[in-house]
C-alpha cells in the first residue's frame, strides 16, 4: 500500500524597497540604468568606506511589520554575515540575525477550501542586496554590474506553514498587495523586486517530525513558484519511496527545463560566522517614531472593498478587481471624485483598460494615464459629444499617450452629429434605400432597426447621436 504524504513549505521573501537611494549610501536604486552606473566606494565594498544608515528603509521595515501583525524591536541592530560570492564586493553583507526589526507576526489567506488560514511570519529584517553576475556566452566570461548591490532589502521570514503551492500563491499575493498599499515597494517578480525562496520538504502524513528540506532559487513568477513547489514535491517523494535520503541542499529551479539541479549544500547560520556590524550605531526606534509609522498606515484592501461597496454602491466583483491593485484603486476614486459617477469609472477600467492591460501584456502597475483625462471622456459621453465607439477609440489614446481627450475630439472633428436635420436627410435617403429592411420592420422584425441604425453610422463615418438616430428612424418608419 503506497503512503500519502505530506508537504511542508515555508517561504523567505526578498523585498526591495521603494527608497530612492540605497541602504547605507546616497547611490540611486533606479532600476536599468547603464551597468555599475549606480556605484560609489560603499557599495562597492572599496577599504576605509563606512555605511551611514537610510532613515527611510527603517520606516518602510517597520510599516511593513505593523501590517503583517509582527512585534517590533525597537531597540535592534545590524550584523555581518560573511560569505564569498563573485557579486558580493564586501565578502560579507550587511544583516540582522540576533535582534531582526520585527519578529512573530501572522497575515490570513483564504484556503482552496474557502477556509480562513494564518500564516506565520517568523520575522523580517533588513539587509543590503548584492550585485548581479551577468554571463557573456560569446566571450565565456562572468561579469559583475553592482547597480544592485546596496539596494536596500526586507527578508520576510514565513513559519512553515503552508501545504500547497495554492496556499503559496494565496500568501504572496496578500503580501504583495500589503506591500504596494504600503508604497514600501512596487514588488514587480520580473524585475527582482520581489524574489521567493521555497524551503519545502515532504513527510508521511501524521508524521510530527518535519522531513529534510531543501530550498529552491531563482523564482521569479508566481507560475515558476507553483511548478518548482509540484517538482520538488514528486522528486522527493520519489527519492523516499525507493529508500533513498532526501539531502538538506540549495536548488535552482529551471523554468524552460520544468527541472531543478543542486547548487550547493545549505548553509546554517554558524557557516556564515555573523558577528555584529562594527560600523554601524544600534537602531532605537522610540514610541514617538513607531506611532508616527503606525499613524501613515493607508486603508488596506479588506477595508477599502467594504467602502466601496457601501459609498460607490458598486457590485462586490467590480470592487474586488479595482482593489486587487493599489494603482487602479487609486485611479478609480480620483477619477470618481472628479466626475461623481462610480459605476461609469469602473465600466471604464474593468472593460478597456483590462482590455489594454491584456493585450500588451502590462500590469496594472504599469498605467500612466491620469484620472483627469479618464473623467474628461466621461464627461463628453454623458453629454452626447461623442458616442460610444468614438469614446473607445479615444480611450486607446488616453491609454497610450494620457491625451486630453476634450482636444484630441475637436482636433480629429470625432465629436457627435447632434444636427437633427441631417440625421434627417440621411435617415430618409437610407429608408429610401433599403425597402427590404422597411417592409421587415413593418412585419415585426425589430432586428431590422439594428441594419438601418447601422447604415446610418456608416453613412455618417461613426459620429452620430445612437440615441438620435434611434429616435428619428423610428419616428419615420
Amino acid at each position: 500500500m503506497s503512503k500519502e504524504y505530506e508537504t511542508v513549505i515555508g517561504l523567505e521573501v526578498h523585498v526591495e524597497l521603494a527608497t530612492k537611494t540605497k541602504i547605507f549610501c546616497g547611490c540611486s536604486t533606479a532600476f536599468g540604468a547603464e551597468k555599475n552606473a549606480h556605484t560609489c566606494p560603499v557599495c562597492t565594498g572599496m577599504p576605509g568606506s563606512l555605511p551611514v544608515l537610510n532613515k527611510q528603509v527603517v520606516e518602510y521595515a517597520v510599516a511593513v511589520g505593523l501590517a503583517t501583525n509582527c512585534t517590533i524591536t525597537q531597540n535592534c541592530k545590524f550584523d555581518r554575515k560573511n560569505y564569498f560570492y563573485p557579486d558580493n564586493p564586501q565578502n560579507y553583507q550587511i544583516s540582522q540575525l540576533y535582534l531582526p526589526i520585527c519578529r512573530n507576526g501572522g497575515i490570513e489567506i483564504e484556503t482552496e477550501a474557502g477556509g480562513k488560514k494564518i500564516i506565520g511570519i517568523h520575522e523580517i529584517h533588513m539587509e543590503e542586496d548584492a550585485g548581479k553576475l551577468v554571463h557573456d556566452d560569446w566571450e565565456d566570461v562572468s561579469v559583475v554590474d553592482f547597480n544592485r548591490s546596496g539596494v536596500p532589502l526586507i527578508e520576510i521570514v514565513s513559519e512553515p506553514d503552508m501545504r500547497s503551492a495554492e496556499e503559496v500563491i494565496a500568501y504572496l499575493e496578500k503580501l504583495r498587495l500589503i506591500i504596494q498599499y504600503l508604497g514600501a515597494s512596487d514588488c514587480k517578480l520580473n524585475e527582482g523586486s520581489m524574489r521567493a525562496d521555497v524551503n519545502l520538504s515532504v513527510r508521511e502524513v501524521g508524521a510530527a517530525e518535519f522531513g529534510t528540506r531543501t530550498e529552491m532559487k531563482n523564482l521569479n513568477s508566481f507560475r515558476a513558484i507553483a511548478h518548482a513547489i509540484e517538482g520538488e514535491k514528486n522528486r522527493q517523494i520519489d527519492l523516499l519511496e525507493s529508500g533513498e535520503k532526501v539531502i538538506q541542499e540549495t536548488r535552482r529551479w529551471d523554468d524552460t527545463k520544468e527541472s531543478s539541479h543542486a547548487m550547493r549544500s545549505k548553509e546554517d547560520a554558524q557557516d556564515y560566522r555573523y558577528f555584529p556590524e562594527p560600523d554601524l550605531v544600534p537602531v532605537i526606534i522610540s514610541d514617538e517614531w513607531l506611532e508616527e509609522i503606525r499613524s501613515k498606515q493607508p486603508e488596506f484592501r479588506t477595508q477599502k472593498l467594504e467602502r466601496y461597496e457601501r459609498e460607490y454602491e458598486i457590485p462586490r466583483y467590480d470592487a474586488e478587481i479595482l482593489t486587487g491593485s493599489k494603482k487602479l484603486a487609486d485611479i478609480f476614486e480620483a477619477t470618481t471624485e472628479l466626475c461623481g459617477k462610480p459605476k461609469k469609472v469602473s465600466n471604464w477600467l474593468m472593460g478597456e483598460a483590462m482590455r489594454l492591460l491584456k493585450e500588451h501584456e502590462m500590469d496594472p502597475e504599469d498605467l500612466r494615464f491620469s484620472p483627469a483625462n479618464l473623467a474628461k471622456l466621461i464627461g463628453l459621453v454623458e453629454a452626447g459629444t461623442i458616442n460610444g465607439t468614438v469614446a473607445k477609440e479615444v480611450f486607446e489614446q488616453i491609454f497610450a499617450e494620457d491625451i486630453d481627450p476634450e482636444q484630441y475630439v475637436k482636433e480629429h472633428g470625432l465629436a457627435a452629429v447632434n444636427d437633427e436635420g441631417e440625421l434627417r436627410a440621411a435617415i430618409e435617403q437610407i429608408i429610401a434605400d433599403n425597402p427590404q429592411s422597411v417592409e421587415d420592420y413593418h412585419n415585426g422584425k425589430e432586428k431590422a432597426i439594428g441594419f438601418l441604425v447601422g447604415q446610418t453610422m456608416k453613412v455618417m463615418k461613426g459620429k452620430a447621436n445612437p440615441g438620435l438616430v434611434n429616435k428619428i428612424l423610428k419616428e419615420l418608419l
